[in-house]
């Protein structure tokens, strides 16, 4: 199978999120549907690409037949290698953790840009690790990385559009993946990670780093200490002034080309749910003993981009442009067991970062930004500093109590993204089921186009799909992990 150049040029338009695809009508909401790869590669057709390539694995694969994911446990792997797509914010930063791993190696990095690739390679060289193969300058070069031989894990870190085509392309390599958030932005594209990690029995892990959290594990511990008592409530959110950023252009910001602008100027709803959203569900066990079975979401209208445009004048183009995405959205999940969640998103408003990070229960309440705990019988008033200290200290996570400090050096967003990239490896190379598994990720991810479909419909509930097929009814929670 190869793609010609009008792929090419599609591939080019996703990145500006103008794909060239007329619209379709998808369950009532007219939706952008690029064809990014054509049917042929998802029913099969990278299959055999890889087998044509030389890709490493593919003997193994039982492609068509599916099978649950539901703990699913992959080959152990006595160093897991790794290849990276996407080098910039986010990727270079993954490199440097990743290589600091024991029993990790990163064997290839791709991206469009030579100097990113160069300036990874280089690092990696200067601590005394081998160099990596380098892949660059064509939009088809993370392909080559997906076919390697010398590649078990698949790390993504490129725009939003990019996620799902990349991780099923790897998965039909025959390699795992592990994406950035979300891992989908359409129903369309969770289904599609799900159908080709039960297809080819490969690991598909969206990268929630928040999972990982010092406070969020905390909390974990207390709720399957049963300290809160039954779980009734969860708030989530993602929080976070991004105005300047998104206006910026500029190849150190994260959104080159301004991608995160773009999906703002063509669509509403919530298109970031899940940093907030991930820890909740773990917290409520959601596709381990319960599930998702309405949303609700309203949108605010649109003020902050209109007015960081005006602010950033004739610089930027988009300013000229009406943004769909409105301020403030709110979302509410109903659970099959009774239980509710808030989840709101807000990117353009000037407020201090918040996640949220709320889980009530019939016993207790913990609440975050700041950090505050209640229990019963004192549970009208928050904890003073000194009984939260003793909580924390008697209830800290097992995984930051043994490797905490080691995060915290390694840094990112606090040590948690080292914990999480910790994780995962240990995982791959023990053969356990991992922690956010195919079916988180695609849930999570769903937020993104069941927000929309709400809000266009004045709020109306819509029904979310269960990505598990029913798996979800005799699954085990996420216990508490010590590595």
């Amino acid at each position: 199978m190869c793609y010609s150049e009008n792929d090419f040029a599609d591939i080019q338009a996703l990145l500006s999120g103008l794909g060239k695809a007329g619209e379709t009508e998808v369950a009532g909401m007219k939706t952008r549907r690029r064809d990014f790869i054509k049917g042929a590669f998802w029913a099969g057709g990278a299959a055999g690409l890889c087998a044509q390539n030389g890709c490493s694995s593919l003997a193994g694969l039982q492609l068509g037949r599916k099978g649950s994911m539901a703990g699913f446990r992959a080959e152990p792997l006595e160093r897991v290698r790794v290849g990276i797509i996407g080098v910039g914010q986010r990727g270079s930063s993954a490199v440097r953790r990743l290589s600091n791993i024991p029993g990790v190696e990163i064997t290839a990095i791709s991206d469009l840009t030579e100097e990113r690739v160069a300036r990874q390679v280089k690092a990696l060289a200067d601590t005394g690790k081998p160099a990596p193969a380098a892949h660059f300058g064509s939009p088809e070069e993370w392909r080559r990385l997906c076919e390697s031989r010398a590649v078990d894990l698949v790390y993504i870190c490129t725009p939003w559009l990019w996620h799902t085509p990349m991780a099923v392309f790897a998965m039909r390599c025959g390699k795992h993946a592990a994406v950035e958030v979300p891992a989908a932005m359409t129903l369309e594209q969770c289904w599609q990670l799900v159908d080709t990690a039960e297809e080819t029995r490969r690991h598909c892990m969206m990268l929630e780093n928040c999972c990982y959290g010092e406070n969020e594990m905390f909390a974990l511990t207390l709720c399957r200490k049963g300290i809160l008592g039954d779980l009734v409530h969860g708030e989530a959110a993602y929080i976070h002034d991004l105005r300047q950023l998104m206006m910026d252009d500029g190849e150190n910001t994260g959104y080159q080309g301004q991608w995160r602008l773009n999906w703002a100027v063509q669509h509403t709803g919530n298109p970031y749910p899940t940093h907030g959203l991930g820890p909740v569900c773990q917290y409520m066990g959601i596709n381990r003993g319960d599930r998702f079975e309405y949303i609700t979401s309203v949108s605010s209208a649109q003020f902050g981009l209109s007015l960081a445009a005006e602010k950033a004048g004739g610089k930027i183009p988009k300013g000229r442009l009406a943004y769909k995405l409105g301020d403030m959205n709110t979302s509410v999940i109903k659970t099959y067991r009774g239980r509710t969640i808030l989840v709101q998103h807000d990117t353009t408003s000037p407020r201090p970062y918040s996640r949220l990070n709320l889980i009530s229960g019939t016993k207790g309440i913990l609440a975050d930004y700041p950090l505050r705990v209640a229990l019963e019988p004192a549970s009208h008033q928050w904890m003073g500093d000194a009984a939260l200290a003793d909580l924390k200290a008697r209830h800290t996570h097992p995984l930051w109590k043994k490797s905490g400090d080691a995060a915290k050096k390694a840094g990112g967003h606090g040590g948690m993204d080292y914990l999480m990239d910790l994780r995962l490896c240990h995982c791959l190379r023990n053969g356990l089921p991992l922690d956010i598994d195919v079916y988180d990720s695609a849930l999570w991810s769903s937020l993104v186009e069941l927000s929309e479909l709400s809000v266009l419909r004045k709020g109306s509930s819509v029904k979310v799909p269960d990505f598990t097929r029913g798996a979800w009814k005799t699954s085990d929670p996420l216990g508490i992990v010590s590595v």
